[in-house]
């Protein structure tokens, strides 16, 4: 999940008019009183479990060593900020509601990683429509197209300490690791990405034409989370080796990152009603997500 899904979310599904303009976040009370006195709901709120158990936060953000952090359940308010034309095309619409359901107000929502970003999606669309995910999905084996329903509550974390062992990586006191490549032997540090990274990589994107930015999105996945090579953090430089850099050791650093940073497992069983075809699926993300039927 991730903030260019923004569109494929929501650009085909509930119809939104071009007037519609773009909501402000804005601090919410638990207690949102109308203007009579009879009709007042109390919005509950939900503590989250945050996959990096706070380990990779610098000494004076919100959620340094903090394993949790609590979210107000969504309301139609989120609703319309999830359906804001203008905040879809940016790509800020999930980021937007996420901000609107933080009950501390002093924590910016892309200064999250990213593993702890996905897990407050997920539990915020669970307070607001449920666990149950109903989503069409082809089966690998004989195409059909079905609709399958999966349960969001369903979920594991990435164990970072195997990840860590299978790729003989080790952890700085920065809150990086470093991992030595199999075939060019070349000691990388790497950094947990963050809303921001995302950010960045969101803009720039949006600047290229569609063609480059099919051919260069490997690469540049790699090199928004080195940090160095070989003690060198020289940009042309480190973008030189990256572009070069041979098939196995790319494998090799693709892997270990997605085996070490904290996120969100969302593999479930997936059953084939029409041939019986059986496997572990990621939970795919559809415009049914926020917009169930």
């Amino acid at each position: 999940m991730s903030r260019n899904n923004d569109r494929s979310f929501f650009q085909d599904d509930e119809p939104v008019k071009d007037s519609d303009p773009a909501p402000m976040v804005a601090a919410t009370t638990q207690n949102e009183p109308t203007s009579g006195t009879d009709f007042q709901w109390s919005i509950p709120t939900e503590v989250v479990y945050l996959p990096s158990q706070g380990r990779f936060y610098n000494e004076g953000h919100p959620l340094h060593n903090q394993t949790t952090v609590e979210i107000r359940y969504m309301t139609a308010k989120e609703e319309d900020i999830l359906s804001s034309r203008a905040l879809i095309k940016e790509g800020v619409a999930v980021d937007r509601m996420l901000q609107n359901l933080l009950v501390d107000k002093s924590i910016d929502i892309n200064s999250l990683l990213l593993g702890d970003k996905n897990a407050l999606i997920i539990a915020s669309r669970i307070t607001g429509y449920g666990p149950e995910y109903k989503t069409k999905v082809t089966c690998p084996s004989c195409s059909t197209t079905s609709e399958h329903t999966f349960d969001l509550s369903i979920q594991n974390t990435n164990d970072i300490n195997d990840g860590l062992r299978d790729a003989q990586a080790t952890l700085t006191d920065n809150g990086t690791f470093i991992v030595t490549l199999p075939l060019s032997k070349a000691v990388i540090e790497c950094k947990f990405l963050n809303g921001h990274d995302e950010v960045r990589t969101f803009n720039k994107n949006k600047k290229r034409h569609r063609a480059a930015r099919d051919k260069s999105n490997l690469t540049d996945s790699i090199f928004s989370f080195i940090v160095s090579i070989n003690e060198t953090n020289e940009p042309v430089a480190m973008r030189q080796f990256v572009d070069r850099m041979p098939a196995r050791d790319s494998k090799f650093l693709r892997n270990a990152y997605n085996q070490i940073a904290p996120n969100v497992d969302l593999t479930q069983i997936y059953d084939c009603d029409s041939c019986g075809y059986e496997a572990a699926l990621e939970v795919p993300l559809t415009v049914d997500f926020f917009w169930p039927k």
